[in-house]
C-alpha cells in the first residue's frame, strides 16, 4: 500500500471541523481523535490532495493497491469509501465530502487548507486542479462556487422580468398592440401574468437551492426542465415588450441570448453538480 509523498509528510490537511494529520496518519474532528482505519485515511488523503477534481478508480488502485497484492479491488475500494463517510457522518445521496462520480471515481468536495505540523506558517486554501476534466462535458471543472454564483445571478435576472411585468402591467396590452390586436394581445396580456405568478416561487426555489448548495439540485432541474425550458422560451420573448424604448434591433438581439439561457442554466448545474452514482 503507498504512503503519502515525502512533499505530503508533516502536512495538516483542514476542512470544516476536521483535520488529517498526514505524518500522524490520524483524522481528528475538534480535535479528538476518529477512529478511522489506515487504508480509508490514505485514500482519504489522496481525495484531499485534489480537492474538487476527479480521483479515477484507476488511479486509486495504483497509489493504494501493490500490483502484485491480489484482492477485490471493487470491494475493498467501496468498503474503504463507506468507513471514511461513516467517519465524516458522510451521505452517498447528498454527500458534503467524498462525492460519487459514476463510472469514474471519486471527488472531494470540500474546500480544504494545508498547513505545516509545526503551525508556523498561515494556510494555504487549495485550488481546484487546473487539469481536472469534467466527466460527461469534457471541458476542465471549474470552482463550483463559480457557477452557482452564475446560476443564481440568471435566476436573479429572471425574477426581475416578472417583478417589472407585474408592476407595469397596465402597459403590458400598449407594449403588444404594435404586433398583435383584439383577442390575441389580451391572450398575451393573460400569459404573462400567469407565468410571472408561476415563475417567481420556482426561481425562488432555484435560488435558494444554489445559495444553500444542495447537492441534489442538478437532479432536480433535470426533472422540471421540460416545464423550465418552455418558460424561459416564452418569457425570451420579452424584450419585444420593450420595443418601444430600446428598439426592434435591439429586442431581436436581446430574444436571440436568452433562447440560450435555459442550456446554459442546464450545463451551469451539469458543471456544479455531477450525476452521483448512489450504488455504493
Amino acid at each position: 500500500m503507498a504512503t503519502p509523498s515525502a512533499s505530503s509528510k508533516g502536512r495538516v490537511l483542514r476542512f470544516g471541523v476536521f483535520e488529517a494529520d498526514l505524518a500522524a496518519g490520524e483524522l481528528r474532528k475538534n480535535g479528538s481523535r476518529v477512529r478511522l482505519q489506515e487504508q480509508p485515511f490514505q485514500l482519504l488523503a489522496l481525495l484531499m490532495e485534489k480537492p474538487e477534481g476527479i480521483v479515477t478508480r484507476e488511479e486509486l488502485r495504483n497509489e493504494l493497491w501493490a500490483a502484485d497484492t491480489f484482492v477485490d479491488f471493487d470491494h475493498s475500494l467501496n468498503t474503504a469509501i463507506k468507513k471514511i463517510r461513516e467517519a465524516l457522518g458522510d451521505s452517498a445521496v447528498n454527500p458534503r465530502y467524498v462525492e460519487t462520480i459514476a463510472r469514474r471515481g471519486y471527488r472531494f468536495l470540500a474546500p480544504v487548507e494545508i498547513q505545516s505540523q509545526a503551525g508556523a506558517g498561515p494556510t494555504i486554501p487549495t485550488t481546484c486542479d487546473p487539469t481536472a476534466m469534467h466527466s460527461e462535458l469534457e471541458v476542465p471543472i471549474p470552482r463550483r462556487e463559480l457557477t452557482r454564483a452564475l446560476f443564481v445571478l440568471i435566476q436573479i435576472m429572471y425574477l426581475a422580468f416578472y417583478l417589472s411585468a407585474l408592476f407595469h402591467w397596465q402597459s403590458i396590452e400598449g407594449a403588444v398592440d404594435p404586433f398583435l390586436r383584439g383577442a390575441a394581445s389580451q391572450a398575451v396580456f393573460v400569459l404573462v401574468l400567469i407565468t410571472a405568478g408561476l415563475g417567481i416561487p420556482l426561481r425562488f426555489y432555484l435560488l435558494s437551492a444554489a445559495a444553500f448548495d444542495y447537492r441534489r439540485l442538478g437532479e432536480k432541474f433535470l426533472r422540471i426542465f421540460l416545464l423550465i425550458f418552455a418558460l424561459d422560451q416564452l418569457w425570451a420573448l420579452s424584450p419585444f415588450l420593450t420595443t418601444q424604448k430600446i428598439g426592434f434591433g435591439a429586442a431581436f438581439a436581446a430574444t436571440a441570448a436568452l433562447l440560450y439561457v435555459p442550456f446554459a442554466e442546464k450545463t451551469l448545474l451539469r458543471m456544479a453538480y455531477p450525476k452521483l452514482n448512489t450504488a455504493h
